[in-house]
């Protein structure tokens, strides 16, 4: 059956073929009237035009390339047809017996059925991709090469290659390291996670070719706070704790409450409104009729200041005239004047000479001053580093002390009452280690009012 449907398809794709079927349906489809229509629109050519012959033609050429790999009309005859000899004869084969040890081969075992299905069997070439053969800036670098065979051409020598030529020849006279084998018990020790071995390659080639590793900053091997990772509490803090450490941890304790309460008080008094500044019924009053009194007396005195301006202005023209006798006479007095600060600037520097023994002291006392602040900033440079700094908008609040009243103090470590949050503990000791920027709890804003509804049921039973 197989073989049958093959045959005919191969003779249906041969191009004098006439399909039995479709010859009828077309004889009985030209006896029929045809009937006429609209094709002025592109709706109704789509929906009253046939295609079918041109659908039929480009499947046929489609099965074609599949089958064959091209058109059977541009095929040679010797690749659509061959001469049938029979079946070759096969050639006697003698009869051996089976030798001790050897298995009998058996039948060659077929492919499944489901591997041949899903084999690729069409003839057609893949498309071809494009951008496997494109190549980043060709244009340019086609360019690069022509330019360089042309100077090459002229004998011209590019800049890049005399650098090399000109660049000093690396000593590869250095005697390799003799490796020693890894079950001598007496080698030295190695450290995997140590530091890495220097590159020994040159500098310059590294540097060009982008293998150059990038030196680590020093500041990045630095801790951001000297402050342990761990913290101990006082003595106080024990669950059984002496009578003066605890007494000194209440102390410590007392102190953080009491400068909380006097920052408190300091914000209410700043808030707090003056007697002295409230309103009265004389101040109102005032501010009531301000502008209104003393408008006359303002217009009295501008006009005195307008006549006094006037008077001042006559005054200045007359005075910018001056004679040829006064110009010269304080021409001469400037020339004095500054003779007489250069006489005096000689006599300053003749007098530093003997001065010398107090300038050098002056000259020692502000150095010493100037030790003394930089000893005096290294040291609160230093004592910041066990301080947090501000990494953002918000300041670093520590955490409340955690402190037990004497009469709550338990005598054994069963009666004793947890306190405080170990997740807490660990995110206030990142933020004072800056590690992390001081947060706050970001506060929920609902968007949409909640609406209540009283429900069916419930009204039923109310």
């Amino acid at each position: 059956m197989a073989s049958a449907r093959r045959l005919k398809r191969v003779a249906a794709s041969q191009p004098g073929f006439i399909n039995l079927k479709s010859a009828s349906d077309s004889a009985g489809s030209a006896s029929s009237r045809r009937k006429r229509v609209n094709k002025n629109k592109k709706k109704s050519w789509n929906k009253h035009s046939d295609i079918n012959d041109i659908d039929d033609f480009l499947e046929d050429v489609r099965h074609q390339e599949r089958t064959t790999g091209g058109l059977l009309s541009e095929k040679s005859d010797d690749s659509l047809f061959f001469l049938d000899i029979g079946q070759p004869k096969k050639a006697e084969q003698k009869e051996e017996e089976p030798v001790e040890g050897k298995k009998r081969k058996g039948k060659v075992s077929r492919p499944l059925r489901i591997d041949l299905i899903l084999q690729h069997d069409s003839l057609v070439q893949p498309p071809k991709d494009v951008l496997a053969y494109q190549q980043p800036n060709a244009k340019k670098l086609r360019r690069i090469a022509q330019k360089a065979e042309q100077l090459a051409a002229k004998g011209v020598v590019p800049r890049r290659q005399k650098q090399l030529l000109n660049r000093r020849p690396v000593d590869r006279t250095v005697k390799k390291a003799v490796t020693e084998a890894n079950n001598n018990p007496d080698r030295e020790y190695y450290d995997i996670w140590g530091q890495e071995s220097k590159n020994t390659a040159d500098p310059w080639y590294l540097q060009q070719t982008g293998k150059k590793l990038v030196k680590r900053p020093e500041k990045l091997n630095e801790k951001p706070s000297v402050l342990p990772a761990v913290e101990v509490i006082a003595p106080g803090g024990s669950y059984n704790p002496d009578f003066f450490s605890h007494q000194a941890l209440l102390q410590e304790a007392h102190d953080i409450e009491v400068k909380k309460q006097k920052e408190e008080d300091k914000i209410a008094k700043q808030l707090a409104v003056n007697r002295a500044d409230t309103a009265t019924e004389e101040t109102v009053f005032n501010e009531q009729v301000e502008g209104l009194v003393e408008e006359e007396n303002e217009e009295e005195e501008v006009a005195l200041d307008e006549e006094e301006e006037d008077g001042a202005v006559g005054a200045i023209v007359l005075a910018d005239k001056k004679t040829e006798k006064k110009r010269k006479r304080e021409k001469a007095e400037k020339i004095k004047e500054q003779q007489r600060l250069a006489d005096r600037r000689q006599t300053d520097q003749r007098q530093q000479l003997f001065q010398l023994r107090s300038i050098k002291a002056s000259i020692k006392q502000q150095a010493q001053k100037t030790q003394a602040k930089q000893i005096k900033r290294k040291a609160k440079q230093e004592a910041q580093k066990a301080q947090p700094r501000r990494l953002g908008k918000l300041k670093f609040q520590p955490q409340d002390m955690e402190v037990q009243l004497s009469d709550e103090l338990a005598g054994s470590l069963r009666r004793l009452k947890p306190e405080g949050s170990v997740l807490k503990d660990r995110f206030k000791s990142l933020q004072k280690r800056n590690l992390i920027e001081p947060r706050e709890r970001a506060k929920f804003k609902r968007r949409l009012k909640l609406k209540y509804v009283e429900k069916r049921a419930f009204r039923e039973i109310t």
